[in-house]
């Protein structure tokens, strides 16, 4: 592909804005049009991006645009209608986590993309965190020997539906939208899972879904680790919206903490390591971690698309963080430990 690559992006909600900040810092593409059904909303965002081409049904844009991209920001329930309109338009799709709502779904979205031929991401950006891949480029160099234990971690008492009050209300939350996150961050660092126990839980009487979750994974290579998730913890330092992580290896340890202070320790000694994300311009605290994840994730997207290889969190990918989500709610749900490739 030669020249900046042109995108559409459908859906200008809440979350929408950081990718089009994101899309306007990206090298070799950006954002040249604009779908929501809401006309005022529409207004105000492409008003604020001076983006004037603007569309309030997702197939006049895709029938009226010459696209090289379309950038799917919407809730779940429409995700697959959405990806399998850009598949037969021949458009490739970035598309917001969580991928689907049901794994016959996902499977039917990137059975659509790979028929039309075009590529589909989905922007599971959290393990695109600096301070994250951090951690991952310490595991990979070797320095800690061969990984047996690890956690991810993100337990705060943040108000987070005061901004998308539309968590509260679902039969799930948690896992399905946070702990999605952290369940793609151990199969980032540890592999993928072979078996999953979950324990979830309610403690906030104003929301329907569970607010707090733990699960154990067994990762091949005889990796265990344990995902925990809650928006129901009080601590002296509110660490929203750090993901904290530690890492065993048979040669020593790391401990990603609070303040994006990485500790990596073998038998020689330790060192601490500043992994702080940078403030970008239009970013703010304490949010500057992941939307410089979503700065990162989108640049992939654009690099990938010009050389052809496969990203990262490609949909084929994210079938498996998909499938450890839904084996955590089964095993929630009955007690058994799950095999998330039975599903």
């Amino acid at each position: 592909m030669s020249g900046d690559l042109q995108g559409g992006l459908i859906g200008c909600g809440f979350f929408a804005l950081n990718q089009l900040h994101g899309w306007r810092d990206a090298r070799g593409a950006g954002i040249v049009a604009l779908c929501d059904r809401d006309p005022e909303r529409l207004r105000l965002v492409g008003d604020q991006f001076g983006i004037a081409r603007r569309y309030t049904d997702a197939a006049a844009m895709l029938a009226a645009e010459r696209l090289d991209f379309v950038d799917i920001a919407t809730t779940v329930p429409s995700h697959r209608a959405l990806v399998e309109l850009a598949a037969r338009h021949r458009v490739p799709v970035i598309c917001q986590k969580p991928f689907a709502a049901t794994m016959d779904d996902a499977r039917a979205m990137v059975a659509a993309c790979d028929a039309a031929g075009v590529a589909l991401m989905v922007h599971e950006n959290f393990r695109w965190q600096s301070a994250i891949r951090a951690v991952k480029a310490v595991i990979d160099t070797g320095e800690i020997g061969p990984v047996f234990w690890g956690r991810v971690s993100f337990r705060s008492a943040y108000d987070v539906f005061s901004g998308q009050p539309y968590l509260a209300e679902g039969e799930r939350f948690i896992l399905e939208d946070l702990g999605i996150h952290a369940l793609d961050i151990a199969r980032s660092l540890f592999g993928d899972a072979t078996s999953v126990v979950a324990r979830t839980r309610r403690v906030n009487p104003a929301i329907r879904g569970e607010d707090v979750a733990t699960v154990l994974l067994g990762h091949a290579g005889d990796v265990t680790s344990v995902v925990d998730c809650s928006y129901a913890t009080v601590q002296a330092v509110e660490p929203f919206p750090e993901t904290l992580i530690e890492v065993d290896g048979a040669s020593g340890s790391i401990r990603l903490g609070q303040g994006y202070r990485m500790v990596v320790a073998t038998r020689a000694g330790s060192r601490a390591v500043e992994v702080s994300p940078p403030v970008l311009p239009w970013a703010s605290r304490p949010w500057h971690n992941i939307q410089e994840s979503v700065a990162l994730i989108q640049q992939h997207w654009v690099d990938r698309l010009r050389d052809g290889a496969a990203a990262e969190t490609s949909g084929a990918d994210n079938l498996k963080t998909l499938a450890l989500v839904e084996a955590a709610y089964r095993s929630a749900a009955t007690g058994a430990v799950i095999d998330p490739a039975s599903l």
